[in-house]
Parts: C-alpha cells; structure tokens; sequence
C-alpha cells in the first residue's frame, strides 16, 4: 500500500511555502493530510491570520473525503448548494469547499492524501499546493 511519509508532507510544505515567499503572498498556512484525513503535517507561517488552520485543514479534509479538488468542489457547490450544506452539517463543519486544495497522488496513481492552503486567495492557495505537490516529485489529482 502506497502511503504519504512525513518527509514528503514536510517537503510538500516547505516548497509550498517557499513558492509562497517568491510570490510575495500574504502568510500562509498548509495542511498536508493522508488518505484518511488524517493531519500528517502543518505549517503557519509568521503573521498567518485566525483560522488558517483550520480552512486550509477544511479545503484539504474535503477533498480527500469527496475525491476532489476543491476548486471542483466549490464549483459542484454552486451548481447544487443544498447538498454541499447538508454535507457540511453532515460532516460537523470539517469540510470546506473553496478553492485552495488538491489531492495528492504517486507516479502509479495512488492516492496518497490532500494538501490545503490558506491565507491568499483560493487561486494563490492553489498555486502554493500544487508548487508543493510537484516540488515533493508526486502528482496532483
């Protein structure tokens, strides 16, 4: 079985972060979770505002449980709210579907886990991710 290491969430995280300094970003937060949904691995960066745990943990909790991306899910969101407010009661608040998540995957496919951001806008935050994903040598998706 194909699992997220701690060391591939860390360097998920510090890639993320790093791309978010280039790119002169507000402060950031990311959490890197395994296929379960599990916290694997967070990071906040100084002068990173309330709650940035806790959205980007949302972002990425969402799209390892629904399968994808958060920008999907927001747009899927749009398109039918009263299942995504249902889903949110359903999942006691753990589940956010803004832009600022992707799945994370190996060479083979395998779903590994989730990263989620936040602290710039949901484009920003998915930005930071996906440097990250790639910067760690796995696959968005």
């Amino acid at each position: 079985m194909a699992i997220l290491t701690l060391a591939q969430a860390n360097q998920i995280i510090n890639a993320a972060l790093a791309h978010a300094e280039q790119a002169g970003y507000r402060p950031m937060a990311i959490a890197v979770l395994d296929e379960s949904g599990n916290l694997k691995a967070f990071a906040r960066q100084d002068g990173a505002s309330m709650f940035r745990f806790e959205v980007a943990q949302a972002k990425a909790w969402g799209a390892v449980g629904m399968g994808a991306s958060s920008r999907m899910l927001a747009q899927r969101a749009k398109d039918n709210p009263n299942f995504f407010v249902s889903l949110a009661a359903t999942a006691k608040g753990r589940l956010l579907p803004q832009t600022g998540a992707i799945l994370v995957r190996n060479s083979s496919g395998d779903l590994l886990g989730a990263v989620g951001a936040s602290g710039g806008s949901g484009d920003e935050d998915e930005a930071i991710c996906i440097a990250g994903v790639a910067a760690a040598g796995l696959v968005q998706g």
